[in-house]
This record gives C-alpha cells, structure tokens and sequence, in this order.
C-alpha cells in the first residue's frame, strides 16, 4: 500500500474502504474481510451508524491497530462545540478505539452555521490525543476559507463526491492550493454509467482491467483518494489491484473531459445541504 502525505505531517493510505451502509454482524465481517485483503484504511461515519461494527471488524481481523487508519465523521446534529468534544468521545467509546487517525465535519450545514464551532472542537480534540489528523468533508471553498480564517488551522483532508461525472475541478484545485488532500466519495458512481463510456472501456480492454480498476486508477493519478465500498471480498480484490499499471497523462485528461455540469448528485449540494 502506498502513502500521500498530509499537510499536518501524517500520511494517510492512496485507497481507502467505504463503510456506508455495512452494518451488524455481516458488516463486520466484510470489513474484516477487506482488512485482511489488503486495505489499511477504513472510513465510517457516526451517521452510518456503524462505529461498532468498524471496531468489531478490526478485533475480528486480528490485524495491529497501529498498522491501520481509520476515519470517522461528525454529525450535523453535534456542531456545537461541547456536543462535538463529547461525540467524538463517544465514537471512540462505540468503536472501542483510544483516538481515530482521521476525523472529519460531515457536511459544513450551512443554513444551521456552526460549522467553524465545530472546526474548533476538532482542533481541540487533535490536542487532546483524541484524533491525529483532522480535516472536512463537502466543503466548498469558502467555507474553508472561513475555518482558516477565524481559526488559523487549515484541514489536512477535504472528502467530497468524485467521480468521472463530477471530478470537482475547482474544488480539487481549491484543496491542491492549500496542500489539503482530497478523498472521492461515491468514486465509482456505485457502478453507474461511467462504466460504459467507450474511453473508460477502452482503457479497460488495453491494460487487462476493470471498468472500475481504470476509474480508481485514473483517481489516484489526480493525487485523490478514493473511498470504494464492496461487501463481496472479489469486489475488495478488483478495487485495490491497481497499482500495476500507470495511466498516460493524456489518457487521465480524457477521462476527467467526462465531467459535466449537472454530474453532482443533486440532492448533495454543499450549500443547501443539510445533514444531522
């Protein structure tokens, strides 16, 4: 598994695994099952409901808790500061972990606006020991520009919808300015129609890969981090077996012309969002 480095001096694995919506028993065991095929981080969220499963997972596959990076998200509902310092805790407490590697604001909620209130109690639980790195997610620029601004502390990561239909140009380029890491949520449009565009099947066919293999390869040549989530452990295989072979600069420029102006999941506008 190779490494991006944050802004923050953490580094952080170039493929993570998607949680949403595994959950329970046959949760768990998919997400050990993914551990054991290679992954080393998994990403969850408090609104997945599924802090303890991940935690379960992470026993059940027996692997070293230090060799591991996991990410966890704080709910709308929590903004407020000391809401967010005791949420956090309680993840940790769900999870059975002492500290997560990675600790996002799920959705800025900007109707709501406490999203800077929130922002300061992940900078104070990254100095409790609660969490080591800590960053966004669906953040649009200016509300980064706000957090760094009334804080002075710049998020080491920003997670937001990536995929061939909407590779977040401006905001990508927003992150890159910033040295903040961008991650792809929803990367593989869960097996949308990307997968059927000649060039996507092209590329396929020349390097002896999947529809899916050449979408995460061509994300990670843009220095992003995608986040794929499959139950099924050949899935989990296909996903991460993609570090053998390079896409030319030319073919991830025609991969990211696929972009179009409505390819963002409607109902997920950063702006009008609201998530609790």
């Amino acid at each position: 598994m190779d490494y991006f480095d944050l802004n923050d001096g953490n580094r952080i694995p170039e493929i993570g695994f998607g949680t949403y919506p595994l959950k329970g028993r046959n949760g768990a065991f998919a997400i050990s099952t993914a551990i054991n095929n290679g992954y080393r981080m998994i990403d969850s969220a408090c609104r997945y409901e599924n802090e303890g499963t991940v935690g379960a997972a992470i026993r059940m596959s027996g692997h070293p808790r230090g060799g591991l990076f996991i990410t966890s998200k704080l709910p709308g509902r929590h903004h407020h500061y000391r809401e967010a310092i005791t949420q956090i805790q309680e993840s940790l407490f769900t999870a059975g972990l002492d500290y997560f590697d990675l600790y996002l604001i799920h959705w800025p909620n900007p109707l709501e606006d406490h999203y800077v209130e929130a922002w300061q109690a992940l900078i104070d639980a990254q100095k409790f020991g609660l969490v080591r790195s800590i960053g966004v997610s669906n953040f649009e620029p200016e509300h980064i520009d706000r957090l760094i601004a009334e804080t002075g502390v710049t998020p080491a990561v920003n997670q937001v919808e990536l995929h061939p239909y909407w590779s977040s140009q401006a905001v990508r380029k927003y992150n890159a300015d910033h040295q903040i890491l961008t991650q792809a949520w929803s990367p593989l449009m869960r097996a949308g129609a990307a997968f059927k565009e000649p060039i996507i099947q092209q590329l396929a066919q020349k390097y002896g890969k999947s529809p899916a293999q050449i979408i995460l390869r061509w994300e990670i040549q843009l220095r992003v981090v995608p986040i794929p989530k499959a139950s099924q452990s050949a899935h989990q295989l296909s996903n991460i077996d993609i570090f053998d072979f390079v896409l030319s600069p030319e073919e991830v420029k025609a991969i990211s012309a696929l972009d179009k102006k409505d390819g963002r999941n409607p109902k997920y506008d950063p702006h009008s969002h609201q998530e609790f």
